[in-house]
């Protein structure tokens, strides 16, 4: 981690990023005189810790580190400074800068190696939990390149708790579609959806491996899902899932079961999705 040192005044508000080499400015009284931001992984500038916010150090630097990550100023996979010479840059122990890292991690900003060190993860995609919208449209929004990969597809009776869910009649058949979706290449769902027969008849006819079975059922079958019913459940990765999504068992996942109905009224989707809790963030709108 390299950079040009100086002096940087100290504020009792919080300072803006120090972005060149600027004249010494004397600090006011009571405060103390911080070190120069110096560039962290990936050329990204720090912000001097503020001894007269009243906030603890270690929340402060781990403020200063998630905004550089999810700016995109530390890239994904770069190596961030070792927690000594940070504690040097910033002035404190080693063990606030710990404190930092232990709440990043938790937070999956950051991803701990052992005898490698401490990089900026993977970024989380964004899941609308507010707006009814498949993985392939969210992530392709997103700049992400998704792909599926097509593990099986049933067509059987719907058993009783799945005929009540679709509002079918008894002996109605369904198909049962299980795919992976993944971004770029690494797995980040399992989804398994079902679907009436009746109302989308022959649909593993069609692609599910290339877009969008949304969009599949809105242009072939008019039952494109317009209103939704979701849960979410937070469990861990049993052996098979963690093998499909390429985890250690006993990993954090997040269950997304979802009940959709189309512009006709009608029962169309009963899904279970499961989505790697490293790589996935919901998010939710809410109004008064």
């Amino acid at each position: 981690m390299t950079g040009t040192r100086g002096t940087a005044p100290t504020r009792s508000a919080r300072p803006a990023p120090v972005r060149a080499p600027a004249s010494a400015a004397p600090s006011r009284p009571g405060a103390s005189a911080a070190p120069p931001p110096r560039p962290a992984g990936g050329g990204a500038r720090l912000d001097p810790l503020d001894r007269t916010a009243g906030r603890s150090a270690y929340l402060q630097i781990e403020e200063e580190l998630a905004e550089a990550i999810e700016r995109g100023d530390v890239q994904p996979g770069r190596r961030l400074p070792p927690e000594r010479e940070l504690g040097t840059r910033f002035g404190v122990s080693r063990m606030t800068v710990r404190q930092a890292f232990d709440r990043l991690e938790r937070r999956g900003l950051i991803v701990r190696r052992q005898g490698a060190g401490t990089f900026a993860a993977e970024p989380r995609f964004r899941q609308s939990a507010t707006v009814l919208r498949g993985f392939f449209d969210e992530l392709a929004g997103q700049g992400a390149l998704p792909t599926t990969r097509l593990l099986s597809v049933e067509e059987r009776p719907a058993p009783p708790g799945l005929a009540h869910a679709l509002e079918l009649a008894a002996g109605e058949t369904v198909y049962t579609i299980v795919r992976v979706r993944s971004a770029h290449g690494d797995p980040i769902v399992i989804e398994r959806a079902s679907f009436p027969s009746r109302i989308v008849p022959g649909l593993p006819d069609h692609d599910l491996e290339h877009g969008s079975i949304y969009r599949l059922m809105d242009r072939v079958y008019g039952a494109r899902p317009v209103r939704a019913s979701q849960t979410f459940e937070a469990i861990v990765a049993d052996a098979r899932e963690a093998e499909l999504l390429d985890i250690e068992e006993g990993s954090p996942l997040m269950l997304v079961e979802r009940t959709s109905w189309d512009g006709l009224g009608r029962a169309v989707e009963l899904a279970r999705d499961v989505h790697r809790a490293d790589r996935s963030r919901f998010v939710t709108e809410l109004r008064l």
